[in-house]
């Protein structure tokens, strides 16, 4: 049983993720679509630790990234398909689950 729990923990599956930012650092309104990707994980916190490493890391940055470094404010859709979807905002004491996000 313990086995077969760890197996189950341990599955990694594939997310779609999206990162919003408002135009200019600091702002709180105005969150727009900055960049989707599809990571592989097995959990969200894997999943927002990937994102915050490779936008903010100058050689991990893909190639067709044209938004700022992650920062404060930012927030990031992960969404499981059938699963649901589930945003998260970057404060200053890491990645709060927040219940939505308003595009204006």
């Amino acid at each position: 049983m313990v086995s077969l729990l760890k197996k189950v923990l341990k599955t990694k599956q594939t997310y779609d993720v999206t990162l919003f930012q408002t135009p200019k650092f600091g702002q709180w309104k105005g969150y727009e679509q900055v960049y989707r990707l599809t990571l592989t994980a097995s959990m969200h916190d894997e999943v927002l630790a990937a994102v915050y490493r490779t936008f903010n890391v100058a050689d991990l940055l893909p190639e067709d990234y044209k938004a700022r470094y992650v920062s404060t404010g930012d927030i990031v859709l992960i969404d499981e398909g059938v699963r649901g979807q589930t945003y998260y905002k970057l404060c200053s004491d890491g990645w709060k689950k927040i219940n939505r996000l308003h595009l204006r």
